[in-house]
């Protein structure tokens, strides 16, 4: 008889973990609590799936051991990843440094992985919540008990629950002796307090995001930023929002300073407002932004720096285009809260990663339980990087079970002989 793995989600983690697991020759079951497998995955990438990213910068993963994190992309690395993914017959296009599948669809992605597990014999039970975790590496769950010889949790987050992360593995970890670091919303919007985002709701512009905690800049980013009418959206507001999110969590001052013309210095927008207070000194004073900044901005920014509309642009003083310029180069907002876990894409904080083997991604309090993918304490930036950890995490933990639970078949056997 087969020795069994379990795998606990059916999310991109526990997906590339069954399909590993099942290829070192172990017999494997996937449970997932909603309908239907992947549903995460089907919404990655606008529908697109970022698979991964061949750039990978300084800082593009947050957590609270960055030893660990590195550890385990060194193990299971993107050109690896990408090997998975071609040996499952996908193409895969690069777009400067993004990588999708040729398809430009999703359901591609999800369908290659479950075609591949039909293939291997893994056995997928959907509609099973599973109660309990125990440490005999037996399972209670929703359709009755069920025996493992290897448990691989790989049941996500609390990001987006319409898509079935609903944050149950949190649970069923802590329940073994896991410590979860608090999950807070990442990669989302904020929530800022000034009364005029009503009037800028629906601009999108390049700008540079800067936040501050306490007054101390803690992450930067550039990008479209997008106004709403609650506050701030965008590429660059994601990639900061994690720590805007931990900052009020723990009662700390949070702001962002927004530079709405990130390709100068403060200098040479300064110089720029001189010469065109010189140059449209017949204008009305409303119109002094004109072709510089979209119309509802340009009221906002007017009148940040005491500029009255009415007026003209010869009545326009020196410290009144010194405002300007600050207020240009460095909008000031304070953040009052994330956007909820309905509208973000992941969650920073998790399992704490010192109690996992990056080697093996085995649990250290409890042999033969491994974990995978958004329930540990990592987040990436946007860009394909949330995945490419579900992928190196899954890859690594079911090759791992998998090698394990095979190795103690045979130690067994020989025991017997």
């Amino acid at each position: 008889m087969k020795q069994q793995v379990i795998i606990v989600g059916a999310g991109a983690s526990g997906l590339a973990a069954a399909i590993q697991a099942a290829r070192q020759g172990a017999s494997v079951t996937v449970l997932e609590h909603t309908a239907k497998p992947g549903k995460k995955l089907l919404s990655t990438g606008n529908g697109k799936c970022n698979l991964t990213n061949l750039i990978t910068p300084d800082g593009t993963y947050r957590g609270g051991q960055q030893e660990f994190i590195k550890k385990v992309l060194d193990h299971i690395t993107v050109e690896q990843t990408l090997g998975f993914f071609r040996d499952l017959g996908l193409v895969l296009t690069d777009r400067n440094g993004y990588v999708y599948p040729n398809t430009g669809q999703a359901v591609s992605v999800l369908e290659a992985l479950l075609f591949e597990l039909n293939h291997l014999g893994v056995s997928i039970i959907t509609d099973c919540q599973v109660e309990e975790i125990r440490k005999d590496l037996s399972l209670m769950t929703s359709k009755g008990k069920k025996k493992a010889d290897a448990i691989i949790l790989a049941a996500g987050s609390m990001a987006a629950p319409k898509t079935g992360s609903d944050g149950s593995g949190y649970k069923l970890a802590r329940a073994l002796g896991h410590r979860i670091v608090k999950p807070l919303p990442a990669l989302v919007q904020l929530k800022c307090r000034e009364k005029w985002y009503k009037q800028a709701a629906g601009v999108r512009t390049e700008a540079t995001v800067t936040l501050k905690i306490d007054g101390k800049t803690a992450a930067e980013d550039r990008g479209e930023l997008q106004f709403t009418d609650y506050g701030i959206s965008g590429i660059p507001v994601f990639q900061v929002s994690r720590f805007a999110a931990r900052g009020i969590d723990t009662g700390r001052q949070v702001t962002a300073e927004l530079d709405l013309l990130p390709f100068m210095d403060f200098d040479s927008a300064s110089k720029l407002l001189s010469e065109r207070a010189k140059r449209f000194s017949y204008r009305p004073a409303e119109e002094f932004l004109n072709g510089v900044l979209n119309h509802k901005l340009a009221r906002i920014l007017l009148k940040e720096a005491g500029i009255p509309e009415k007026g003209f642009v010869k009545d326009i003083t020196t410290m009144q285009i010194k405002k300007l310029t600050s207020a240009l180069k460095g909008l000031k907002t304070e953040i009052l809260a994330a956007n909820s876990f309905d509208q973000a894409q992941v969650c920073s904080g998790g399992i704490d990663t010192r109690e996992v083997d990056p080697n093996t991604m085995e649990s250290k309090l409890m042999n033969g339980l491994y974990l995978a993918g958004e329930i540990l304490d990592v987040d990436g930036i946007c860009g394909g990087y949330n995945l490419q950890w579900a992928w190196s995490c899954g890859i690594l933990a079911g090759t791992s079970a998998g090698k394990a639970v095979l190795r103690g078949r045979k130690e067994e056997r020989n025991d017997q002989n």
